[in-house]
């Protein structure tokens, strides 16, 4: 089975069970500053959990893209990406735990044919200081349906990650209690953290047993929640049954919701039953594309295979964050998109042993070319801007192509003038070069020397704080009032955009706005900076239209109808998943400019 169609199956399973299947979000999250990514299956969905009435109902599917940020240093092993795509289905106070877990059981067993003997599931060992009893609901309805296959499934009180490797696994066991750490949720960790008035709850995670040997470094025995690589887990079933009170206690819901998340890679890798999740389909034509550019093959040597899967899924990343409109640069979600660019880049310069590339753009271009092909129907978003992704992400490795040659002999500048290499002068060429710390640890050691972290570790956290004061400091989405001065400027706003796609091409979509009485601020996506010529292009048509006091009016249409008249704006994608109509607002006679938000 392909991924493809395991993505596809998923979703026709939950429609037979009653959910209208959504669209995914975007990568970059709508007006929400608390986080950079979309980084899981549920962050679209935060509204509804908290109450908001969907208007779509209380039964809802879809497979939405994701980006963790955080995640790209754990890449390398066989099961870590920053980019994936997590199958979710939600009951809004409809469902509960006796529909959900066989449901998935169905899903996983039946439909795409996983044997139950390699699957293991863990709940919450319940907390007592709390009056949150342990999970035996769920228990008793996993055992039922294992035994129905004929196979015993014991329960055993795991609590720890650390009590797991020492206690391990005895024969029958199939079922694990943890602790709040791993099977509770809440929007900010276990039950003592949870945030006052947040709905939250007990979850119950999937897992598949690939039988390889348990690597002792994680712990003296395995357990489902070790990190050896004998266990991936598959996905997890939320039961959002309380809210926290003030006083600190938990109080039960009315209606219990559901909120269930799977990684589509994850259980393809269990469905093609390697271990290895770069082994699945979808990486097939981009891990080529790479063994052919830098003359060896992923399984030629095993100490390659960390690299491999880096640039496999930092190139995938890079690729949909391109076309979610994210471009690489110095600052915000394009700091991430350029570091993955780049350190696909080094470690494919690495693995060549030297060999030089034919173009100055091949290996990000073929590789993103691949992924593009293979995702063509899921997202035809991808085909279509085919050209404007491959021109974005070329041109960061050919620059960094440049900056790599000149860092290098920056690199050996300072080791003859000074004879060694310190923390500081790591963090500079890191800074200035883009070289990320283990490039130039690479290097230092290939010299005899080892560069003291701590001191790269102290600037580059000077770094981050900086970084992390400026963005606080960043305007917040919107309008900051309603005053007739802030509604003339959003209305500009239109204006300008439509503006910016006429000069500089229909590539350009707003990332983000903010409007005072005394100004506007506009942020789009385009990949260089403007020229003069261009900026005066642009005031000219904005000002032409201004003077000539155009009419602005709006009208209701569904997001079908607005795309057929020619509607852009930011929330596309947002209407298009959580009502049927939106406001059209038109300036003139004309759709010049419109938006799925009012002007006021």
């Amino acid at each position: 089975m392909t991924a493809n169609e395991l993505r596809q199956k998923y979703l026709d399973f939950f429609k037979s069970k009653g959910h209208v299947i959504i669209p995914s979000a975007p990568l970059v999250p709508d007006n929400d500053p608390t986080t950079l990514f979309t980084g899981s299956g549920m962050q679209p969905m935060v509204p509804f959990l908290l109450g908001e009435a969907h208007p779509k109902g209380t039964r809802i599917a879809d497979s939405q893209k994701c980006f963790r940020a955080q995640d790209i240093e754990e890449v390398g092993d066989n099961r870590h990406t920053t980019f994936f795509e997590m199958l979710g289905n939600w009951s809004l106070g409809d469902y509960f735990k006796t529909e959900q877990i066989p449901w998935m059981f169905e899903f996983l067993t039946n439909i795409v044919g996983l044997d139950p003997q390699k699957i293991y599931v863990t709940c919450f060992i319940g907390a007592p200081e709390y009056q949150i009893p342990k999970d035996t609901e769920a228990a008793d309805i996993w055992q039922k349906l294992f035994a129905a296959k004929g196979i015993k499934a014991d329960t055993a009180e795991i609590g720890s990650e650390q009590a797991g490797s020492e206690r391990g696994i005895k024969p029958g066991e199939r079922i694990f209690y943890y602790d709040g750490k791993k099977n509770w949720w809440s929007r900010n960790g276990g039950p003592e953290t949870t945030p006052i008035g947040d709905p939250c709850g007990p979850d119950s995670e999937m897992f598949f047993d690939f039988g390889t040997p348990h690597d002792t470094k994680y712990g003296e025995h395995c357990h489902p929640n070790c990190d050896c690589g004998r266990f991936m887990e598959m996905g997890n079933n939320v039961f959002m049954a309380y809210r926290k009170e003030a006083q600190g206690k938990f109080i039960s819901l009315p209606k219990g919701s559901i909120d269930h998340g799977s990684g589509l890679e994850r259980i393809a890798a269990a469905e093609e039953g390697s271990g290895d999740m770069f082994r699945v389909d979808l990486f097939d034509d981009a891990r080529k594309a790479i063994e052919q550019l830098v003359g060896t093959s992923y399984e030629e040597n095993e100490t390659d295979k960390p690299a491999f899967r880096i640039i496999l899924d930092h190139i995938r990343a890079a690729t949909f964050l391109i076309n979610d409109d994210v471009l690489p640069s110095n600052k915000d979600q394009g700091y991430f998109v350029r570091r993955l660019i780049r350190r696909s880049v080094r470690l494919a310069k690495r693995l060549s042993r030297g060999r030089a590339f034919v173009g100055q753009a091949e290996i990000t271009c073929a590789v993103a070319d691949a992924y593009i092909m293979y995702y063509q129907n899921a997202y035809p978003e991808l085909k279509e801007k085919r050209d404007f992704i491959l021109s974005a992400i070329g041109a960061e490795e050919t620059k960094f192509q440049k900056t790599l040659d000149n860092g290098l002999k920056e690199f050996e500048k300072i080791y003859q003038s000074k004879g060694a290499l310190d923390g500081l002068d790591a963090f500079n060429l890191y800074q200035s070069y883009g070289f990320p710390w283990e490039l130039t640890e690479e290097m230092a050691r290939e010299k005899g020397q080892v560069v003291d972290k701590t001191v790269f570790e102290a600037e580059f956290k000077k770094h981050q704080e900086l970084s992390r004061a400026g963005s606080e400091k960043k305007f917040a989405g919107g309008l900051a009032d309603t005053s007739e001065q802030s509604t003339k400027y959003h209305t500009a706003t239109h204006l300008l955009h439509q503006a910016l796609r006429q000069v500089l091409g229909e590539h350009v979509h707003q990332m983000g706005s903010n409007i005072t009485q005394e100004r506007l601020r506009f942020d789009f996506s385009h990949g260089e900076k403007m020229t003069d010529e261009q900026i005066k292009a642009v005031e000219a048509i904005v000002n032409e239209q201004i003077q000539k006091d155009l009419p602005v009016h709006f009208e209701m249409l569904t997001v079908e109808e607005a795309k057929k008249r020619g509607a852009i704006g930011l929330f596309e994608d947002k209407y298009a998943t959580l009502g049927d109509k939106i406001k059209v607002y038109s300036v003139g006679d004309d759709v010049a400019t419109t938006s799925g938000r009012p002007f006021s």
